[in-house]
């Protein structure tokens, strides 16, 4: 017979882990998801966008 098994054991690690996981994603996804880099890209996408509908619009009163 293997080694003897602990359940409770297992339990209240995987309890822990989880317990520290759910702590620290809200700081680690703030962290990922306000970085400067994606606030640009976000403002690149928008003037990008604007400029295309805009360029559109005009472009169907001259035809």
């Amino acid at each position: 017979m293997p080694h003897r098994t602990r359940p409770l054991m297992g339990i209240l690690l995987f309890t822990g882990i989880n317990t520290v996981l759910v702590k620290t994603i809200t700081p680690v996804y703030d962290f990922v998801c306000l970085l400067p880099y994606w606030e640009r890209k976000r403002e690149r996408i928008r003037q990008e966008l604007q400029a295309a509908s805009f360029s559109v619009g005009t472009n169907s009163t001259h035809n």
